[in-house]
This record gives structure tokens, sequence and C-alpha cells, in this order.
């Protein structure tokens, strides 16, 4: 059997700790011994390994982007938004992740790439700033037309503000209580060739702005997720099927109440995995044979059309059997 073991998850230092926001915390991330870290570009977020509450390593996985510089190798730098009705992971990192603590991540991974265009509009709300950052600066740095809408509920609750000063009208700093919702009509204006969007932040927020995009050219936008949204195939019966899994030799049975990820786990083969909720990526598996019921938050529309790729900690089967490149 092919070792599929997950890559093994590094050890950082919290080299500094600050208030990016009125519930934001910044983190600043470096090798304990100095040394450089993976490069990483505009978009790329990295799985942070925190404790549960029986102190086990790894109970807690969570997805933060990267808010840095990619040309400082030294420090990565992630923020993170106490959020009260969460599932434990921004309290952790906010109430025990202090200056000299010991964290665990794995990557960096970019499923929210800045691809090449002539102009760019970009949409950040709240906390989505932080992927965004770094988009921006590289787009500057590249000569790039661009601007940037940024919402937030308060001006004092949106991070980040002194680094996009800078930019000047470039930035649209909108927060709610001052000018209401977003303008993305206003933003996004009429379909422009050479144009592309990236959109960071809530799930109403994203889906206003596939709304407000669905008349422009295909692969036009670009959206980064915190949570998983509302597939068409959510909702949808599950029902058995098998899946052989072609680097194994294994073949299985996918329960109807049982995701093929922990079907996988079960018979004990190894696989990469994170947020177990269609968003992240991290499970991203080869189909080599039949038809995959897209239930993710992730692929393109291009992509789900060509079936050669499934996330399987939520994804399933139109047909009875699923071939993997496991």
């Amino acid at each position: 059997m092919t070792d599929q073991s997950p890559p093994a998850p590094t050890t950082l230092t919290v080299a500094s700790r600050t208030l990016a926001a009125d519930g934001v915390v910044s983190l600043t991330l470096r090798r304990p011994d100095g040394g450089a870290l993976p490069a990483w570009t505009p978009g790329s977020h990295i799985d942070v390994l925190l404790s549960g509450e029986n102190g086990d390593e790894g109970e807690l996985i969570r997805q933060y982007s990267l808010c840095g510089h990619p040309a400082d190798r030294e420090v990565w730098q992630i923020a993170v938004l106490r959020e009260p009705q969460g599932r434990g992971g921004s309290a952790y990192v906010h109430d025990r992740l202090r200056e000299g603590a010991s964290v665990r991540v794995r990557g960096p991974r970019n499923n929210f790439p800045l691809r090449p265009a002539a102009r760019h509009l970009f949409i950040a709300g709240g906390v989505g700033i932080t992927p965004v950052l770094p988009m921006v600066e590289a787009a500057e740095a590249a000569g790039a037309d661009w601007s940037l809408l940024y919402g937030g509920r308060t001006r004092t609750s949106m991070a980040f503000l002194d680094r996009l000063a800078p930019y000047g009208d470039r930035v649209l700093v909108r927060p709610q209580d001052e000018y209401g919702l977003l303008d993305l009509a206003g933003h996004l204006g009429v379909p422009k060739e050479g144009t592309l969007v990236h959109a960071c932040g809530p799930e109403p927020l994203l889906a206003a702005v596939r709304e407000r995009c669905a008349g422009w050219p295909p692969g036009t936008l670009g959206v980064e997720r915190f949570a998983p949204a509302r597939t068409a195939g959510a909702g949808a019966p599950a029902e058995a099927f098998e899946v052989e899994l072609a680097r194994s030799g294994v073949t299985l049975t996918v329960a109807a109440g049982r995701s093929v990820l922990e079907t996988v786990e079960a018979a004990g083969i190894a696989v990469d995995f994170s947020c177990r909720e269609g968003t992240c990526g991290t499970c991203e598996t080869d189909v080599l044979d039949g038809r995959p019921d897209h239930r993710d938050s992730l692929l393109t529309e291009d992509e789900r059309a060509a079936g050669d790729t499934m996330l399987i900690c939520v994804s399933r089967s139109c047909g009875p059997r699923l071939v993997l490149g496991l």
C-alpha cells in the first residue's frame, strides 16, 4: 500500500500578539530556530491545530488566511476574530495563544489565488480583509488597476486600516453604522473585459456578490469562505455506494449516514483533511471513474462539470460506484 499519511504539522512560536481591531487579534508566528518558513502567495491560508477541551493536540483544526508580506520568509501573520457563537477555535486563539506559546500548523495552501488581470475589484467584509490585504498589495506592486470595497460593523471593528491608508481613494472603507449595507452595484458597475472580482467575508455578502456577478463572464469571480455555503446537493438524500481506492487496492461501502472521508478513516487509511465541511480543499481527491455528487463550497462550476476531483469530506456519488486515486 502506498503511504498516504498527511504531512506532519510544523511547530511554530507566537512571536508577537497585537489587537488589530475590536475583537480581532493578530498573531505573528515564527520557527523556534528562526529559520525560513515555506513560501506563500496572496490568498493562502494555513491549518492551525489547536487543543480540545481534553488537551489533545489537533482536536480543533481551523483555517486562517496569511495576511502578512509574502516576501518576509521569517514570519507568518494571521488575524482571528473572536466569534462568541463559534465552535471554540477563535476562543482558543484569543484566550490561550499568548506570546511565546507553541502552536502546530500545516500548509500553506491557496484556494483563493490572485489571478493575473489588468483590473481587480476587491470586496472584503469584516475579517475577510485578511486574504485580500496581500492581494491588494500585490496588485499595487504589479501596477494593475484595482479598487477595494471594505465593510464592517463599525470602523473600530475593521482591521488593518493603517496598512490600507496609503492607497487613498482606491480603498472605500464603509462601516455599516455610518454607510449602511455595502454598495455592491456601485463598486462593481457593469462587466468589463479584463476585470476579475475577488471577495471574502460572511456568506450573506458573498451570496450578494455572486448574484451581482451572475451576468459577468464565467470565471470572473473568486471567493474565499469562512463557512460552507448552502449547496444544491446539501439537503439531498444520501444513499449508500461503493468506493474503490485504486492505489490501496481496497473497496469500501460508504453508508448513507457516513462520508467517504469517515469511511476511509475507519478502514485505517490515512488521508489529509481539515475542515470536514467542504470549504478548505485539504481532502480534495482525484476521481478516476464514476460521477461525483458535489456538495462542497469550493470547486468552481467548471471543476464540478469536469468531475475529475471531489472533496471527500462532504461529496458523494451520483451512481453506485466511484473509483478514487487513494
